[in-house]
């Protein structure tokens, strides 16, 4: 009974004592401290962002971030939903009209048919859906997209592949041939992009996979050398969305740095501020997807070595251009391993290489590095496991293509494909610059030419007139603006387009009212939606639409 009764005298009593700690002054002491660190980290994250972005961008970023908090509370009142829903719907609904418009008369293939085809039969529906072709890409009217090499080659690449259907590189033992495709093929762009002895690299699916990899090799490197679990990654605002896609993959911090208004090159003084010590990696293009503009590798590189941590090139693009800018006799920059602090390069050898669409190359200093891109597991009950890239079993089929595709078309074919690339695309580029009403964005020295328009011309309006007369561009944002990735189809039709082009542009200077097509509304809506996460559901209903059969 003496112990029971003591029990809540007890109680009694450290309840009193903890009262006594917490409005003890050295409770409050601690409060403070911790309303101190907090403030400093808001404070620092503040400091930074204007450091980084200047004053300008951080009160904009600012607003976005208040009116996406605003939407995203509005979102959740029953009747706006609805109305968000029913626009959405509408939109989807366009959408799919048009996409569906293109399959009439195919039918369904919803299951397996009881009965297998005839191989006469398989063939007949083969050329059915290739004769859904929507763009005269042959005719050289279509941006990028289609990186045709010529027919000669298209049937090498055909006869490399029915060789080599059922290869798979995962069995070396059983395929050694494609090993040795793969590894010819890897030093052949090695060599282009003037690599040390001690240069190496992978084949990839393609240069998003290639990014993808280079951005994991750093995370879990610098994790292994430095002990850094948090990793940031700086890059240009202007660098291909696949950095972004690894950042959300791997975990990553994104740091996104402006580029210079007038060169369009990463503004290479921001680009330090924002390094820390937890970056692992910047990056560079060479040249960048929505200008054509090669970023300052010499100086990235300077940083690279100050700082100890590791410069990507995006080479995706310039490929199989940029190394043979000099040798074509046109202007170039330093971009490859020659520049000192550049430690992996990515080189797309499905777009300039010619290859069938599938390969890409991603390019170490050296064998130190490469390593930490291999996926090693030793324990698995089924046997040692060790993949060199995120895929296991690989087309072995694509490897004998790209491999095809070097050799056929050697040093001397892809110096006549610059040649005539680039110099069409100086074609258009002069013919952009002589029209008042647009400007070309930046200093291009690549395969890349991207306009826009002078006020009040609306650029998405040119955009449309073109699509019109069969022209398909890219539509960039962002700033607006419209984007020719110059092919070899475009060869003999860059002056045609530079015609068409002062045509439109007349056209809508004498009658504005002609403009406002679907490209004008539909980029022209994204930018004036503050909720861009409406944005990101009309994207993920257009990949929804993609898998309806």
């Amino acid at each position: 009974m003496a112990n029971a009764a003591s029990r809540p005298s007890a109680l009694i009593r450290f309840t009193q004592l903890s009262n006594d700690v917490l409005d003890s002054r050295y409770l409050r002491h601690i409060k403070n401290i911790v309303f101190v660190l907090v403030l400093l980290n808001y404070w620092s994250k503040l400091y930074n962002t204007v450091l980084i972005g200047g004053p300008v961008r951080a009160v904009h970023d600012f607003k976005a971030y208040l009116m996406r908090i605003a939407f995203r509370q509005l979102r959740r009142l029953p009747a706006v939903q609805e109305k968000i829903n029913k626009e959405l719907g509408t939109t989807l609904a366009g959408m799919e009209k048009s996409m569906m418009d293109k399959e009439v008369g195919l039918g369904s293939n919803l299951t397996l048919p009881a009965k297998g085809m005839s191989e006469q039969q398989v063939m007949e529906s083969l050329h059915k859906f290739e004769g859904l072709k929507a763009a005269d890409w042959a005719g050289g009217k279509v941006s990028g997209s289609i990186y045709h090499g010529g027919e000669d080659l298209t049937k090498i690449l055909a006869e490399a592949y029915k060789i080599f259907a059922i290869a798979n590189p995962l069995h070396p033992e059983i395929f050694p041939g494609i090993r040795r495709m793969e590894a010819e093929s890897v030093a052949m762009v090695l060599s282009m992009y003037n690599a040390p002895s001690t240069g190496c690299g992978t084949m990839t699916s393609g240069g998003t996979e290639s990014i993808l990899m280079a951005c994991k090799t750093y995370r879990d490197m610098y994790k292994d050398l430095k002990g850094i679990n948090y990793p940031e990654m700086v890059v240009p605002d202007t660098i291909h969305a696949a950095f972004m896609k690894a950042a959300s993959y791997f975990k990553i911090k994104l740091i996104t740095v402006p580029i210079d208004p007038v060169t369009l090159k990463v503004d290479v003084k921001k680009m330090e501020r924002a390094i820390t010590k937890n970056t692992v990696m910047i990056a560079g293009s060479a040249v960048n997807f929505p200008h054509g503009i090669a970023d300052d590798i010499v100086a990235l590189g300077k940083l690279a070595k100050k700082y100890k941590i590791g410069l990507h090139v995006d080479c995706c693009l310039g490929s199989f251009i940029m190394p043979f800018l000099e040798k074509a006799g046109f202007p170039t920059t330093d971009f490859d391993f020659r520049v000192d602090g550049v430690t992996s390069i990515s080189c797309d050898t499905h777009k300039y290489g010619f290859a069938a669409k599938g390969s890409s190359i991603i390019m170490y200093r050296n064998a130190t590095i490469r390593k930490y891109q291999y996926f090693l597991y030793s324990q698995w009950t089924g046997g040692i496991y060790a993949s060199p890239s995120i895929a296991g079993s690989r087309p072995g089929a694509l490897i004998a293509g790209c491999w095809s595709a070097l050799m056929y078309m050697g040093e001397d074919g892809y110096l006549k494909a610059c040649k005539d690339i680039v110099g069409a695309r100086r074609i258009m580029e002069a013919g952009v610059r002589s029209i008042p009403q647009l400007h070309v964005k930046g200093d291009p020295i690549g395969p890349v030419l991207s306009f826009g328009a002078n006020e009040p011309l609306n650029i998405y309006d040119v955009g449309d007139k073109l699509a019109a007369r069969g022209w398909n561009l890219s539509a960039l944002q962002n700033p607006s603006g419209l984007h020719i990735s110059t092919t070899l189809p475009w060869v003999n039709s860059a002056e045609t387009f530079v015609k068409d082009l002062k045509e439109c542009v007349q056209g809508l200077v004498d009658d504005p009212s002609s403009g406002n097509g679907s490209t004008a509304a539909i980029y022209g809506t994204a930018a004036s939606v503050p909720d861009k996460t409406i944005v990101d559901d009309v994207a993920a209903g257009f990949l929804d639409l993609l898998y309806k059969a």
